[in-house]
């Protein structure tokens, strides 16, 4: 998968899971990059971090919500 793809992929999921789109966009840009922790900015790392937290936590609840019904 090319980097533009995977950018692609990792937006509709974070979008999907209810990240604003905006920030779901700058996201998926740093984390389609493959950059190693190391060579992000501390604002880099600080909303890829926000970002996955949210999705994370969006999607545990659609997860527990799909297994009632």
């Amino acid at each position: 998968m090319s980097a533009h793809d995977l950018e692609g992929f990792f937006h509709t999921q974070l979008v999907k899971h209810g990240v604003n789109y905006d920030l779901a966009a700058k996201a998926a840009k740093i984390l389609a990059s493959g950059k190693p922790d190391e060579l992000l900015t501390a604002e880099e790392k600080h909303l890829a971090t926000e970002v996955c937290q949210q999705w994370s936590k969006q999607r545990q609840c659609i997860e527990r919500l799909n297994s009632l019904l």
